[in-house]
């Protein structure tokens, strides 16, 4: 497969990625507790809606179509953020788990558009390279923005005191045994 072939699946990966996160992103915002990180997410939705047509942008330039591939890592992505803010936690606790999540699909998105820079780059389309790297300097603010204000709450949720344990749902169960599922398999790689 040509590099050309390679960066066109990449970017379709992006824009699917960034389509996923259009749907998301309200739902992070309407969930989270903390006034800072609601503003965050809504002026970063705002952002994703730009880096789409700035994706457009540049499929347009390589004259291809810009569906045609399903992020799944952005949905699984997604998924840990939904299961943040499903978690019974209180207070400054359940806003620094949408931290977490938030941190994890920002940086998600930084490594797919450091990738599909450099590619571009290597093939020399500099207007695709500078188009994405705009979306890249956004998302890097964006985890920049997450951290800084996620500082304050991570302080208070340390603060918090510890819950007493409840039983685990079928949920928390199913994701423990996978847990060990991966633990089994990379432990033999582990012991060398």
């Amino acid at each position: 497969m040509a590099l050309k072939d390679v960066l066109i699946d990449e970017l379709r990966d992006m824009y699917s990625a960034e389509n996923q996160l259009v749907k998301a992103l309200p739902k992070l915002a309407k969930g989270a507790k903390n006034p800072k990180l609601k503003s965050l997410f809504a002026a970063h939705l705002e952002e994703t809606k730009g880096q789409v047509i700035r994706l457009k942008q540049v499929f347009e330039l390589l004259e291809e179509k810009p569906t045609g591939e399903h992020c799944n890592g952005m949905e699984g992505v997604i998924e840990e953020g939904k299961d943040a803010l499903e978690k019974d936690e209180e207070g400054p606790s359940f806003d620094a788990g949408i931290i977490g999540a938030a941190i994890r699909t920002e940086h998600y998105e930084i490594a797919g558009y450091t990738a599909s820079i450099e590619m571009a780059k290597t093939l020399k389309l500099t207007k695709v390279a500078a188009l994405l790297t705009k979306n890249l300097n956004e998302e890097l603010a964006a985890a920049k923005k997450i951290l800084i204000a996620g500082k304050p709450i991570l302080l208070a949720s340390a603060k918090q005191p510890e819950k007493p344990k409840k039983p685990k749902s079928n949920k928390e169960k199913y994701s423990a045994e996978l847990s060990r599922e991966d633990e089994k398999k990379a432990a033999s790689s582990l012991a060398k």
